[in-house]
């Protein structure tokens, strides 16, 4: 998969999670950049991001994640097998 798909499906999720369709998300973005995420729904979009993907992220991921393109590289790392 490439990193383009990812962020087209990652962009999917977001804005069913926020209920926003011109939500589109970058390497940069941050919790900072959509006004709605807060924590409650930070747990919301991982858990929507799992299924998505098929995968489970854990705690230290979640917790260090500082954007977007972080959570892209963890989710692509995990297809690719590494």
């Amino acid at each position: 998969m490439k990193r383009e798909e990812v962020f087209e499906r990652l962009n999917k999720v977001f804005r069913d999670i926020f209920d926003d369709e011109s939500i589109v998300v970058t390497e940069e973005t941050t919790s900072n950049d959509i006004e709605d995420w807060d924590s409650l729904e930070h747990i919301n979009l991982v858990v929507a991001v799992e299924q998505e993907f098929g995968m489970k992220f854990n705690m230290n991921e979640v917790t260090t994640m500082k954007n977007v393109g972080e959570m892209v590289d963890i989710i692509l790392d995990r297809i690719e097998g590494k």
